[in-house]
């Protein structure tokens, strides 16, 4: 088939999903009221709570919930076929990602912009709150460990892409000062800020920068690792304006730029898919399909991931309530089109069957080298720009929304110790500068305790990233779902996705533990027994208090 045609229904879907679907959910659901007060205005303090403008927000939102896993997760996923990869991106976006990242901004904004986590505590039970924390520091520790190990490889790979990421940084800077203080309207600098990120990818090639191999035996990879997370901590100690929010909006038009040419070259290429639609020969050692694919493909679906944004960071800076849904839901569809562009890119950007079979050779096989490769093969052939360009471009791409998704991880990691220190009332911990030094300490023990001395050691736990990540999200719509119900409104659009993923979550676990218990590799089976009674008990805690509101409820209509 004709990539012209998955993009066409991708799209069209997706964009006929936020028009009607989301307006349902945010005018009849969740009752969005544009006179709220919101805690931005409400608990404003020029650092974290902090009124912004909903499209810069939403490039923030969407930046750093579009990491590299929703390149990596459909990248992977497309060795089973494109079409069960290409179905649950679509659908998942528009019936769980979008009500789940709108619904978990709509639920901390209506308390105080309370975590997640934390909100779990009042809103379901201290048991929950318990475990959810857990859940969180997991998740939050496998995405900053793998995808500092994953840019680091990347810059490693493609030298040409280190002057345009990091000369973002600076670019980033600049407009934070300027939107903050006014001084030029958004949309002039975003032309600006867009132009300056694009003359630094066009330079990349011809400044490539690579570090020594080794320095007082550190490898390059580790050099890097140890880099990323100094910045990271800096980055996440100041306040929003200053470098989150600005990169992350010129970052989130960058990608829509991108994935503009991606799309057009597609349009004037007009490639034909070179990968099998249901794969019936896939490699030695690939797990079934069922439940793996929706696992697999995290972000780009629904993520767990994206209600920690939703409700760390984001919530704290919603001029409107009424903006939620833009954010939320648009930042979804946002990334959406990323992982959609990503299976056009690893399914089309290959000229024949053999020369795919060549990069799917194994399970796990493609991430984000095949989307680099792939797309980059469809924007040269289609646009005519040198490959070496295409290829930075993409990279950059890549790379500077797993930094996003880092600055705001390690920030979210800050706000998981500053909240055990309130609970526990460990005062030192409640500060900002010892929380980013645990954050970092314990993701460097991570990286370079399991991974050795080139710090790849989250890469250990990341088989089980996507089930704990899945988990995280069930959790999230557990809360959105009691309060639907304690407000008595239809729950079954919360409900229906919380109850797919439990099933699937529980599923995949199962699957993976006979795997672990094959190859011997009881480090991760344990893991795997953890994550596996936490999703039970949340089964079992999600069962036993909607019955209980439910009972409540109906006593008090008979009395």
């Amino acid at each position: 088939m004709n990539a012209i045609v998955m993009m066409v229904l991708g799209l069209g879907a997706m964009f006929l999903g936020y028009v009607f679907y989301s307006k349902f959910i945010a005018e009849k659901i969740f009752k969005l009221d544009p006179n709220f007060r919101t805690p931005a205005h409400e608990l404003e303090d020029g650092v974290d709570f902090v009124p912004t403008n909903k499209y810069v927000l939403w490039g923030h939102h969407f930046t750093s919930v579009a990491g590299a896993a929703p390149i990596i997760g459909p990248a992977i996923a497309v060795i089973w076929g494109w079409v069960p990869a290409f179905l649950w991106v679509i659908f998942g976006t528009i019936f769980f990602a979008g009500v789940h990242d709108a619904g978990a901004i709509w639920a901390s904004n209506r308390n105080k912009a309370k975590s997640i986590g934390n909100l779990t505590g009042d809103v379901v039970g201290k048991r929950s709150q318990t475990l959810f924390m857990i859940v969180i520091f997991l998740v939050l520790l496998m995405v900053n460990a793998v995808f500092a190990t994953a840019i680091s490889g990347l810059l490693i790979k493609f030298s040409s892409s280190v002057v345009p990421v990091w000369g973002a940084i600076f670019v980033a800077l600049i407009i934070g000062q300027i939107i903050f203080r006014k001084w030029m309207g958004l949309g002039a600098i975003s032309i600006i800020g867009v132009l300056a990120l694009y003359a630094l990818i066009w330079a990349g090639p011809s400044f490539p920068i690579q570090l020594p191999e080794t320095v007082m035996g550190i490898s390059d990879n580790a050099q890097w690792v140890l880099i990323l997370f100094g910045y990271a901590a800096i980055a996440s100690l100041l306040p929003v304006w200053v470098l989150l929010q600005p990169r992350d909006y010129i970052n989130g038009l960058q990608l829509f730029i991108g994935l503009i040419l991606l799309y057009g070259a597609t349009l004037l290429l007009g490639p034909e898919i070179s990968a099998p639609a249901f794969n019936s020969n896939t490699p030695e050692g690939t797990p079934s399909m069922l439940p793996l694919l929706f696992v697999t493909i995290a972000c780009g679906a629904i993520s767990g991931f994206h209600g920690l944004v939703a409700s760390g960071t984001t919530s704290k800076q919603l001029d409107k309530e009424t903006d939620a849904r833009f954010v939320g839901y648009f930042g979804a569809i946002g990334e959406g089109s990323l992982s959609l562009a990503t299976i056009i890119a690893a399914t089309a950007g290959f000229a024949t069957l053999a020369d795919w079979e060549a990069v799917y050779s194994s399970f796990g096989q493609g991430g984000v080298s095949a989307f680099v490769e792939g797309g980059a093969n469809i924007i040269s052939q289609g646009l005519g720009l040198d490959v070496g360009i295409s290829e930075t471009l993409l990279t950059v791409m890549a790379v500077l929304f797993a930094g996003t998704t880092m600055d705001t991880g390690l920030r979210l990691q800050r706000y998981i110790f500053q909240e055990w220190g309130n609970l526990y009332n460990i005062n030192w911990m409640q500060k900002a500068l010892p929380a980013t030094l645990l954050a970092v300490g314990s993701c460097l023990l991570l990286a370079f305790g399991a991974g050795g001395a080139d710090g790849s050691g989250g890469l250990v736990i990341w088989p089980l990233f996507g089930t704990t990540n899945q988990l995280l999200a069930g959790l999230t719509l557990l809360v959105i779902t009691v309060m639907l119900v304690r407000l008595g409104r239809p729950m079954y659009y919360t409900l229906l996705p919380l109850i797919f993923l439990l099933i699937m979550t529980v599923f995949a676990l199962i699957v993976q533990l006979k795997g672990f218990y094959d190859s011997g590799d009881w480090f991760l089976m344990g893991l795997d027994l953890v994550v596996l009674v936490a999703a039970i008990w949340i089964a079992l805690e999600a069962s036993a208090g909607l019955t209980k509101l439910r009972k409540e409820q109906k006593a008090q209509k008979q009395s």
